[in-house]
């Protein structure tokens, strides 16, 4: 399990962060200010370190150059959060030893999206399916990335796609994708999963996903000669 430490001085960023964090499945640890967060640091042993730049006391940049030098956290991933949109902030933030920065207002999903690629950059985070198409599937965490964003499916739609991706090449009949997916539980028509294959292509390219003529789908993941 990744764990995200979040120093910041605003408690309702702390919150904001730490909420959808925890729902992608991080586990998350929180602290105020610079002095706390290098003393929360130390007990938590976080991955990724979320820091906010302009911080009472220690700022940001303080904290970054100290993490630096403590032994066995060179190489702990930090994330700088700036309100300053100076690229002097941006640049000294990266100078001091920061991975990446995001500027505030912070959009959660794009957050989200740069830890993950952070993560899996630094071989912390494995996905289910990834190819040159620019595709990422994680079942684990629900998460779909297209091209380097983040792709909100519905659960039907991410459970067709992560079948189809499962098996590349692979044609799966219309019965068992209905089983699969659906259940047997319950009663769907042909044209439900014809719906959500038009959903699935609209979001990540006509290409990806091609029909079988009377018998079913498959999922396309290196170029198709025929």
């Amino acid at each position: 399990m990744v764990t995200i430490l979040i120093v910041d001085d605003e408690e309702d960023i702390r919150e904001l962060l730490s909420y959808n964090l925890k729902k992608e499945g991080y586990t998350v640890v929180t602290a105020e200010n610079g002095e706390k967060g290098l003393a929360a640091m130390l007990q938590s042993k976080p991955e990724l370190i979320l820091l906010d730049v302009m911080m009472p006391g220690m700022d940001g940049i303080e904290v970054c150059e100290t993490i630096r030098q403590t032994p066995g956290y060179s190489q702990t991933l930090i994330c700088f959060l700036t309100a300053r949109g100076e690229d002097y902030s941006q640049i000294a933030g990266l100078d001091a030893g920061a991975d990446d920065y995001v500027s505030k207002p912070i959009k959660p999903k794009v957050l989200v999206s740069r830890i993950n690629a952070m993560l899996r950059r630094k071989g912390m985070i494995e996905a289910d399916h990834k190819d040159s198409k620019g595709l990422i599937i994680n079942r684990e965490k629900y998460l779909v990335e297209k091209d380097g964003k983040i792709l909100q499916l519905p659960r039907k739609e991410f459970e067709l796609l992560a079948l189809l991706a499962s098996k590349p090449g692979h044609v799966f009949e219309r019965d068992l994708i209905l089983e699969k997916v659906w259940g047997t539980d319950i009663v769907v028509g042909d044209r439900t999963i014809d719906v959500h294959i038009r959903k699935l292509r609209e979001k990540i390219g006509e290409q990806l996903i091609k029909t079988v003529k009377g018998i079913g789908y498959k999922f396309i993941s290196e170029p198709d000669v025929n």
